[in-house]
């Protein structure tokens, strides 16, 4: 998202705007007395970009809950979203005079932008934070309601954890809490509050086995300390010292004795998946949803509130995650990532594993398939193409030396060759296939070989995708004019490659149709690919179709879930 420029993106005008504010409305060469709205802007600014700086370091060091290197990452994208959301209160029309943001404002849109961007089980347990600071600043900004802000944000994201461990993110939060929890004056309570994180830290080894093993420090707390640094700057003009480096990993370390808690990662008792996804959703269901989850996987955080919340759990079955999700509401922005692309072959905590798959998907239900293939998914929702920047998420989200993109979608297509460029000059080798449509993907996937040379890998699933035939079936929102003749407002269509080659008035029928003239070709394997609302009998009248009529070709259907055309066919 573009934002308007801000003279506290620059360290050296941040420093002067800061002087300036300590002149005004702050303690005279001691810092400000309130969190105002421009404070927080600063601070959301200075978060993005210390945890910016810090990233790989971060990601270096991460081994808990996963050692899949991305805490860093996700912590940076997280609070990315964070700052776009205030950036965004303060350049909307009419931001200035009597309507300026105050600070409730500018809070509201920190927590709220962070909760819609948060990004692994480190970005969700900071988008709680900033919920649970945003709900006390609102009320006030000075040094005793930070203090009391503190104190309800570590409680809310302990709450929001099912299974909290020491030496964690959870136990620095605690700890900043309680070292400014007799209040004081902004800095005094911003200062106490990072010495206190800071301490807190350095003792998280001691406290979790598999930190201690490694040799390092909880990534996420170093994440929020360096959060509370960004504050302490903000406030008092001043940037605390930097943190020691720490030295490298020293093995990746492995899960421990199933029930312990040290690693809720893959291993022999890990879950295989990491699930993702936003969910509007009533309170109740969400306690119900809590439950389900839990007893399917590990990792589980739940953030969030008033009809919005964000999940994230670790689980062996994404399906059944997504599932209970629309159980409990309506989920969207679903991201599954395979762990076993993310750590497999790593040696140390911060290696990439050889090689992976990038998918971008119509349905959940396709999601998951993909994810149990070994893929990283991108959701395609209706009306809603993914942007460049989740195409580049995913990318690292794979956290792979090499990957295969598939954006599955021809008007995708300029977006992924733009993500794959920049996920090049990152260091990342990654071959972009033009798949126009998911039942390409599906046959590339289907092919796909990583223990092959990357370019022997990328030529047989070029050549499964192009020789894949692919037709959709819509229905038709308004009278236009198509290359079948003019449809009407309910018409059924059926596109072959991109064309509407029919126009009908039954889906069954029109799909029959449609099937039989990609036949006509000859074929060897029909994929058949049904959304959620299509007539249940469908798949299996189109698939006794072509028994009676193409003896020597086989039929595999499968299921998209939400979010997907009524149907996807494919011929090879």
């Amino acid at each position: 998202m573009s934002r308007a420029p801000h003279p506290l993106d620059d360290a050296a005008d941040a420093d002067d705007a800061d002087d300036a504010d300590d002149d005004a409305d702050g303690i005279p060469g001691g810092g400000r007395l309130v969190l105002d709205a421009e404070a927080v802007r600063a601070w959301s600014a200075r978060t993005a970009g210390a945890l910016g700086r810090e990233r790989a370091a971060i990601d270096a060091i991460n081994v808990f809950p996963v050692a899949d290197g991305d805490t860093g990452t996700n912590l940076y994208l997280t609070a990315q979203a964070a700052h776009e959301a205030v950036e965004a209160v303060f350049t909307a029309p009419g931001a200035a005079g009597d309507s300026a943001p105050d600070t409730a404002d500018a809070v509201r849109a920190m927590a709220h932008g962070a909760l819609l961007g948060a990004r692994g089980n480190s970005g969700t347990i900071l988008s709680q934070l900033l919920r649970g600071m945003a709900g006390v600043l609102a009320r006030g900004a000075d040094g005793d309601h930070l203090a009391r802000a503190l104190a309800a944000a570590a409680a809310a994201a302990r709450a929001a954890v099912a299974h909290p461990e020491e030496g964690t993110v959870l136990t620095v939060a605690d700890a900043a809490a309680a070292a400014c929890a007799d209040g004081g004056t902004l800095p005094e309570v911003t200062g106490r509050a990072y010495d206190g994180a800071r301490t807190a830290l350095e003792a998280t080894p001691g406290q979790l086995a598999v930190l201690g093993r490694a040799g390092v420090v909880d990534a996420g707390g170093q994440g929020l300390v360096a959060v509370l640094g960004a504050l302490v700057e903000t406030v008092t003009g001043r940037a605390p010292a930097p943190l020691p480096p720490f030295p490298p990993v020293r093995a990746v370390p492995a899960a421990g004795p199933a029930g312990t808690g040290e690693t809720c990662g893959p291993g022999e008792q890990g879950p295989g998946y990491e699930v993702l996804y936003l969910l509007e959703a009533e309170d109740a269901a969400v306690d119900l949803l809590r439950a389900r989850l839990d007893a399917l996987g590990d990792c589980l955080v739940v953030v969030g509130g008033d009809g919005l919340w964000n999940v994230h759990v670790h689980v062996d079955d994404p399906g059944a995650a997504v599932e209970a999700g629309i159980e409990a509401g309506r989920p969207h922005r679903i991201r599954i990532t395979h762990f076993a692309s993310a750590t497999a072959g790593a040696t140390a905590g911060s290696e990439r594993a050889q090689r992976a798959v990038v998918a971008v998907v119509p349905g959940e239900g396709l999601a998951g398939l993909c994810a149990e293939a070994g893929a990283t998914t991108v959701l395609a929702r209706p009306g809603e193409p993914p942007a460049g920047e989740e195409f580049v998420d995913a990318i690292r989200r794979a956290h792979a030396r090499e990957v295969v993109l598939l954006p599955n979608d021809a008007e995708l297509r300029k977006a992924a060759a733009a993500a794959a460029e920049r996920a090049r000059a990152e260091g990342i080798r990654v071959a972009l296939i033009p798949t126009r449509a998911a039942v390409q993907g599906i046959a590339a996937l289907a092919v796909h070989e990583p223990d092959q040379s990357f370019d022997e890998d990328v030529v047989a699933m070029t050549a499964a995708a192009g020789a894949t035939r692919y037709a959709e079936l819509a229905v038709a929102e308004r009278q236009s004019f198509t290359s079948a003749g003019v449809c009407q407002a309910g018409d059924v269509l059926g596109l072959i490659e991109g064309d509407v080659a029919v126009i009908g008035q039954d889906l069954t029928e029109t799909a029959r149709t449609v099937l039989d003239r990609m036949l006509q070709a000859g074929g060897e394997l029909v994929t058949l690919v049904v959304a959620d609302g299509t007539p249940p009998a469908l798949a299996d009248t189109l698939e006794a179709h072509v028994r009676r009529g193409y003896l020597a070709v086989d039929t595999v259907t499968y299921h998209a879930g939400e979010g997907a055309p009524p149907l996807l066919i494919g011929v090879e």
